[in-house]
Parts: structure tokens; C-alpha cells; sequence
């Protein structure tokens, strides 16, 4: 695991001295990791590692008066215009203190125990990435609780759902939501029970350009998504998490629906670009070079211009329902005939974000000639 931690021993030995804060009041919150964590009732400084819209959908538009630091690259490099819309609608978030990247190596232990947090709030993937250094957190008097939504099941989205709604104490705006996202699970669910016929899909991340084979993913995040949605993922015992897939196995594989997940990517003139504010126009400029690919002519999914673009951003969110049923409906044209996800989209944002909707989120390539 790389790791670069500042002064690490002596930040250690700081860690340790510092006592436990004495919180007026406590409560104790199970986190995704069936964690049962004591954290401060009504937390005042809480440092955020990741799942910045959800904390936003759960928490409300104020809810980032109470975040003192996070580690900003997630957010300001892999989803940039998400970044800038948010930004502009609550200018504090770009002056909260930056902690550093985890999967970069840079997240700095001693910058975070310095702003004092009450509580650190970890994505699993963080936590697992940063193992013994939770244990130096914990012991300067900093509780972490852990959410998951990238393992795309109903159940760890509701656990991360109440455990964030009991910190920010919006456990009623946080129960709404997560029955919300269970019911629509569970609506898809129904409707493809009793199907038997499932389309091949192949999905790949639309970062370097179509002449660099990205990441497909398999029993998580766009991969459990595709299952769920009544698809047969291609990538399926081919990649654990996620990972390339070789040309040879997808054109032996012939998918009859291929999505391109894309995002608002900084300095990269060939990505997918997708997001708030994105012109579907550019999305689709941007798709074209992917339906010339070597081979591909013979796909059946090029056949049948059944080649889509879906927001990478929000994979592992509480609108990624929206996605699961934009899936479903395009593998099921019927059996979804009257859900409309970029409504329900529309509407998840009016209800939940402070910012208004706007740009391209799910999208299909129109027919063109080459």
C-alpha cells in the first residue's frame, strides 16, 4: 500500500497524547461495517473522506457547515465539474482543509488530527487502503465510521444512509431516503423476476479515449448494477473489481448492449466527458471513436446502435437507482415501459440537492455512419 505519512513517528506520538474529548452528550452508531462506534450527539467538526453528494442528499444544503477538512481529489480531480457545481453553490467547500488522497499515498494523518475533527467519516475502500493509520486516528480521540456505497447493495446503502443521518441528525430525511432506495430496488427486482431472456452487456470506463482499453468491472459497482438490472455482465469472473478487459474477450463475448461510463475529468481531451453542465452533444462527439473500434462493426450491440454513456459519478450514490433502472429499461424496453429514470433523476435533485439539475447523466448514442 503506498502511503506517505508526514513526520509519521512523531505524529504518532502526538496522536497518543492527545485525550479523548468529553462530549456532552454521545450516541452510538452502527456504521456499514456493522461498526459500533460511540461518536459525539451533535458533531460539530467532521471530516469527510468521500460520498460527497450523499452527504449533501442526507444532510441538506447546509450540511457542509459542519465539515472542517476532506480529502479533495476524490472529488476536485475525479469528478471535476461536479466539483465546480458545488463550489458554486456553497463557495465553502473549496477553503475546508485538503487531507490528502488516499489511493495517491498522500493522505496525511498528522493534518488530519490537526483540525480536530469529532468524527472522520471513511468510504470502506478508504478505510481497508488505510489500515493501522485508522487505529493512530482513533487514538487521538477521533471516532471513524465507515460508508459504503460502492458495494452496490441495498443493504449497505441503508446502513451508510441511517449511519450519516444519526451523525447529522436528520434521521428522518435519512429513513425517507433509504426507503425511497429500497423501494426502487425492489421495483426493478420485481419486474424482471420472471424474465428469462437477458442480454450480454459490456461496460468500460470512458477515460483514456477509445484507443486505450479502460476498466470494466465485475461484481461491483456498474457490474452488480447490470445483474440487478436483469443484463449478464461479461466481466463477471473475468475481473474481480475492476480492470481491463481484453479486445479478444469482448468481441468473443458479442454484447448486445455496451455502456461507456463517463465523467468531467480533468486534462483528458479524449474521456467521456458527462456531469452537470455537460452539452449531450459533446457526450456523444466524444462516444463516436468507441463504435470504430476494431471489430466491433460486428457487435451486435453497434448493430443495433444500442451503445449508451452513464455518469460514472454516480455509480455508488443514492441516485444510482436512476442508473439501475436506465439498465433495466434499456435491457427490458417493456417491462419498463412507464419508468422514466431521467425524471426520477430530476426529481432527486429538487428534493434532496442544492444544486438544480442540468447536463447529461445517461444518454444513447444516436445512429451515425462510421
Amino acid at each position: 500500500m503506498l502511503m506517505k505519512l508526514t513526520r509519521g513517528l512523531a505524529v504518532l506520538a502526538m496522536a497518543l497524547t492527545i485525550a479523548v474529548p468529553a462530549w456532552a452528550q454521545t450516541q452510538t452508531v452502527s456504521d456499514a461495517l456493522d461498526r459500533k462506534v460511540e461518536v459525539p450527539a451533535n458533531p460539530s467538526r467532521i471530516l469527510l473522506g468521500f460520498y460527497f453528494e450523499d452527504f449533501f442528499a442526507i444532510g441538506g444544503k447546509d450540511a457542509y457547515e459542519k465539515v472542517v477538512g476532506l480529502s479533495r481529489a476524490p472529488w476536485e480531480g475525479w469528478r471535476n465539474l461536479q466539483w465546480k457545481a458545488y463550489v458554486k453553490a456553497v463557495p465553502k467547500i473549496a477553503e475546508l482543509a485538503d487531507v490528502g488522497e488516499v489511493d495517491a499515498g498522500t493522505f496525511s494523518l498528522e493534518k488530519a488530527v490537526s483540525i480536530k475533527p469529532d468524527v472522520a467519516i471513511l468510504a470502506a475502500w478508504q478505510f481497508n487502503a488505510l489500515g493501522d493509520v485508522v487505529q493512530r486516528i482513533e487514538s487521538a480521540g477521533i471516532p471513524v465510521i465507515v460508508l459504503d456505497y460502492n458495494a452496490q447493495t441495498v443493504e449497505k446503502h441503508v446502513k451508510s444512509t441511517l449511519a450519516l443521518g444519526a451523525i447529522l441528525g436528520t434521521q428522518e430525511r435519512a429513513q425517507k431516503l433509504a426507503d425511497a432506495y429500497s423501494t426502487a430496488v425492489a421495483d426493478v427486482e420485481s419486474r424482471i423476476a420472471s424474465i428469462k431472456d437477458k442480454p450480454k452487456v459490456y461496460v468500460e470506463l470512458g477515460r483514456k479515449g477509445a484507443e486505450v482499453i479502460d476498466n470494466s468491472y465485475g461484481d461491483t459497482m456498474w457490474g452488480r448494477l447490470i445483474v440487478t438490472a436483469g443484463g449478464i455482465n461479461i466481466a463477471k469472473n473475468q475481473v474481480a473489481k475492476w480492470a481491463p478487459l481484453s479486445p479478444e474477450h469482448v468481441l468473443a463475448q458479442n454484447p448486445d448492449a455496451i455502456f461507456l461510463a463517463g465523467s468531467g475529468w480533468v486534462s483528458r481531451d479524449k474521456a467521456v466527458l458527462m456531469g452537470p453542465g455537460v452539452d449531450t452533444a459533446l457526450t456523444h462527439e466524444r462516444m463516436k471513436p468507441y463504435s470504430s473500434r476494431a471489430g466491433w462493426n460486428g457487435l451486435n450491440a453497434i448493430k443495433k446502435q444500442n451503445i449508451h454513456a452513464i455518469y460514472h459519478g454516480g455509480a455508488r450514490t443514492l441516485y444510482d437507482f436512476v442508473f439501475l433502472q436506465y439498465l433495466a429499461k434499456t435491457f427490458h424496453p417493456s417491462a419498463f415501459e412507464d419508468v422514466d429514470p431521467q425524471a426520477n433523476l430530476d426529481k432527486f435533485f429538487a428534493d434532496y440537492m442544492p444544486i438544480q439539475f442540468s447536463g447529461t447523466y445517461m444518454t444513447r448514442l444516436p445512429g451515425h455512419d462510421g
